[in-house]
């Protein structure tokens, strides 16, 4: 089973996501899936505040930055669940990784694919993901085809998804109901 968790910057999509996953978990083995690479002191205050919000809730993390399906190989065998954070940080680390950025449409391809491979392997997948396209703002083209990413690869999810969820000022509200 599969759930995408979608919502804008500080909607509270993370710590939402977090606790869905625990609801969902039951005895199984708890991955959290972290793609955040660190670059700068903010970067590393906001994954800070991440380990704080999941502490004591017993998620093994496994660092993935690229080549998702890789995280994998990191889990114990056995039946186990995970949650992927962050979407948007894993397209910018495959799409900037190198002297040239990538072109959106090998960097969708490559992501979804992982993300089956990822998917079939869990009880269940988590994805949390940004909304974008939201601000109406037109950035420089590389931005652009970054954001274009994103809402592609989100629009492939949420197709692959059993249940999506968007997070709105900390309240879920469902968009794709799973099928009971």
């Amino acid at each position: 089973m599969m759930t995408l968790i979608i919502g804008g910057s500080g909607s509270g999509k993370s710590a939402y996501a977090e606790d869905y996953m625990i609801s969902l978990s039951e005895e199984k083995k708890k991955y959290y899936i972290a793609t955040m690479q660190v670059f700068d002191e903010e970067e590393q205050k906001k994954i800070e505040k991440h380990r704080v919000l999941r502490s004591g809730k017993n998620f093994c993390t496994i660092e993935q930055f690229i080549g998702i399906q890789n995280a994998v190989r990191k889990m114990e065998a056995g039946e186990k669940t995970a949650l992927l954070e962050c979407m948007s940080n894993l397209i910018a680390n495959e799409m900037f990784l190198g002297a040239m950025p990538k072109k959106e449409e090998v960097v969708t391809q490559k992501i979804v694919k992982g993300i089956e491979m990822l998917r079939k392997e869990l009880s269940h997948l988590v994805i949390v993901s940004n909304n974008v396209f939201e601000d109406g703002t037109v950035y420089d083209e590389t931005t652009m085809e970054y954001i274009r990413a994103i809402g592609k690869i989100n629009e492939k999810l949420a197709i692959m998804a059993d249940e999506v969820i968007e997070v709105v000022v900390g309240i879920p509200v469902p968009i794709k109901k799973r099928q009971a």
